[in-house]
């Protein structure tokens, strides 16, 4: 059985990886900024640097905040490039920018290395189940071997395209998720100063076409006051950034999205970038002076 290298291990990465271990795959991990004592407790093999990694490992997965993090786990100084074995496959699960992704794609193809961007959603709660959505970019004979070990992470791993075509489709994602959410907001805030209860309404709609997985997964949590992050705010705003350098460079107006970009942009000067993005209602419960509770 191929040696998997895992490098991010936090909020997603770290579960990601341990479903790895309970499926029987041998890892090498290492993360800069994260301790992982707890996976070498599960029997991973812990690096020292990402160049370790790469010697030690035949597939490469990495999951990092943003594409700066993941251009220099794999091409800095130390980095992944500098170790690879001539045929490993690079797996970039991060949400970063289609152009990084490409970027990427080509330093390591010099190399001998092939390589894919596959980003996910569900957040937190689908990592830990081991049921999040895999969207990956790159070639397909390359894609059908590692997918495999992609559905012991994911539900529904789907090839969109060539290399980027993973982070374009994530980048689609993030914008129909946080639309949803500012939408969501904007009902239920109404539907409380209205008078109604919002859990009522809830049941009331949640079966109907204005029904969604981010309704389901996230008023619940409204309704509780509960904003732990299960996807903070702050990773929001880089991938809705990515999204729209991503589209003007395309030419490609995207309105909606610039304004739930400056509604996230004010949460974060409220200080609460570090809450999940569900706490978006938050913006238009302090201006319609009213919380959307039980």
């Amino acid at each position: 059985m191929a040696i998997i290298g895992f490098i991010g291990l936090g909020i997603m990465g770290r579960p990601m990886a341990k479903n790895l271990i309970k499926a029987g795959y041998k890892l090498a991990v290492y993360d800069k900024f994260a301790k992982f004592d707890d996976l070498v407790s599960l029997g991973a093999e812990g690096a020292a640097s990402n160049k370790e990694v790469a010697s030690k490992s035949d597939i490469i997965i990495t999951m990092l905040p943003n594409s700066p993090h993941v251009k220099d786990a794999i091409l800095g100084a130390g980095g992944v490039i500098e170790g690879l074995k001539s045929g490993t496959i690079v797996v970039d699960m991060s949400s970063i920018a289609p152009a990084a992704s490409q970027e990427v794609g080509a330093a390591l193809a010099a190399k001998n290395a092939s390589f894919l961007d596959a980003p996910v959603s569900g957040g937190e709660p689908k990592a830990i189940d081991g049921t999040l959505a895999i969207m990956a970019g790159g070639d397909k004979e390359v894609f059908e071997k590692v997918k495999p070990i992609l559905e012991k992470m994911g539900s529904s791993v789907v090839l969109a395209g060539d290399i980027g075509a993973g982070n374009v489709t994530k980048l689609a994602n993030q914008i129909i998720v946080a639309l949803n959410l500012a939408a969501l907001s904007e009902a239920f805030v109404l539907s409380t100063k209205a008078g109604v209860d919002p859990q009522a309404v809830f049941d009331a709609i949640k079966g109907g076409l204005a029904g969604s997985t981010a309704m389901n997964a996230k008023i619940p949590m409204i309704l509780d006051g509960n904003f732990k992050p299960g996807f903070r705010i702050e990773l929001h705003i880089k991938d809705l950034q990515n999204a729209l350098d991503t589209a003007h460079n395309l030419a490609v107006p995207i309105p909606l999205t610039a304004s739930v970009m400056e509604t996230l942009q004010a949460l974060k000067v409220e200080g609460l970038s570090a809450n999940d993005h569900s706490a978006i209602v938050r913006f238009y419960e302090k201006m319609a002076k009213i919380e959307v509770r039980k």
